[in-house]
């Protein structure tokens, strides 16, 4: 659950960027206070429906792929990415306070933005969520109380730690500590 909640507020806080630069570059997308609303939708289409409609478009285009060439194939695929990326544009449009005007300026060039600004999201995402993921630890460790908080920094007896080690369960120890952080 913490994955999660790390992955969205961080994407999140990157999509409101993204919004309020496009909106400040391009004349003909008007974005204002509508990124806040607009980034949550971008975020839950981005994390959500966008892999969907991804892999129906990829099942589709891999049935005719052994009729491409190598560059006819990276084409289609290029042509698959933007049109993803149209429609997640569409929907975030259509479904926020995002105010579009002309069709190239307003409704083509804003897919190739946003694809741009997630290939520069995936290159530090692991970074930024790390980052994301310690700050929800020091706001939900003051929240937790002392006995948790105390249990969490103490160091295992040597004991407990050669218990730990005997399991023989097959996980292992970065597997352990993320059970244990769920539980």
């Amino acid at each position: 659950m913490k994955t999660w909640i790390v992955r969205f507020a961080s994407l999140y806080v990157f999509d409101v960027a993204v919004l309020l630069v496009v909106g400040w570059l391009l004349p003909s997308v008007s974005v204002g206070w509508a990124a806040l609303w607009a980034a949550l939708l971008l975020t839950a289409l981005t994390l959500w429906v966008k892999p969907v409609i991804s892999r129906w478009f990829s099942s589709r285009a891999a049935k005719s792929a052994h009729e491409r060439t190598k560059a006819g194939e990276k084409l289609v695929q290029f042509a698959l990415v933007f049109i993803v990326e149209l429609i997640v544009w569409v929907l975030v449009v259509l479904l926020s306070g995002v105010n579009v005007r002309g069709f190239f300026w307003g409704w083509v060039l804003p897919p190739i933005a946003l694809l741009i600004a997630w290939i520069i999201y995936d290159a530090i995402d692991d970074k930024v969520e790390a980052r994301a993921g310690a700050l929800y630890d020091s706001a939900t460790g003051g929240i937790r109380g002392s006995k948790t908080d105390a249990a969490a920094t103490s160091p295992a007896s040597p004991a407990a730690a050669e218990g730990r080690a005997e399991l023989n369960d097959g996980l292992t120890a970065e597997q352990r500590r993320m059970l244990d952080d769920l539980g």
